[in-house]
């Protein structure tokens, strides 16, 4: 996997070309925090992981969940997981929420599916959506030495700043009768 130099406000850091955005702006979770404390009036998180992944694993309090993909619950053998079914109206939803040139810091389980998200709102015309390079559950930690050796443990939110279960309906993405009519003739469920 091939790494690239990028900076942050504070720091400097190697990751995988699959956390580049097009908009080229990337915060660590703390920095992301940090930001948010100093001004939370004006700078907005967007959690595009899953429902199942926002309810289950927790999220930062403040984050709106927007997902990017939904599970399908269908094994891909080549992937060694679960596929994902897009979400064909990620973009809208993100407009009914953000502005274009909101400040907005995106966060995923590690930074690559907040990638594909930035460059799909960069695309739609936003501007200042940074990519939380570590996400909310951080990287693996690679000490092949370590209890917590392949887990996800080092740095990202959760691992570095104030997080919850709590769910606030106001945050919480959920369908439309519409959306979820389609969804499930998607999902064949």
């Amino acid at each position: 996997m091939k790494k690239v130099e990028i900076s942050t406000p504070y720091s400097t850091h190697q990751v995988p070309e699959e956390k580049l955005t097009s908009l080229g702006i990337y915060v660590t979770a703390r920095e992301a925090y940090d930001m948010w404390k100093a001004d939370p009036e004006r700078i907005k998180i967007l959690d595009v992981r899953t429902f199942e992944e926002y309810v289950l694993i927790g999220h930062a309090e403040m984050a709106a969940n927007v997902p990017l993909a939904f599970p399908s619950y269908k094994w891909d053998a080549g992937k060694g997981n679960y596929s994902v079914v897009m979400n064909a109206d990620f973009v809208a939803h993100v407009q009914e929420r953000f502005a274009p040139d909101d400040t907005i810091l995106v966060n995923c389980r590690s930074g690559d599916r907040s990638a594909r998200a930035i460059n799909a709102l960069a695309k739609a015309g936003f501007t200042k959506a940074y990519n939380i390079i570590d996400g909310f559950e951080g990287d693996k930690v690679d000490d092949p030495e370590s209890a917590f050796y392949g887990k996800r443990m080092r740095n990202g939110w959760k691992n570095s700043a104030p997080w919850t279960y709590d769910l606030n309906p106001e945050l919480v993405w959920l369908p439309s009768e519409g959306e979820l009519e389609i969804l499930s003739q998607t999902l064949d469920i």
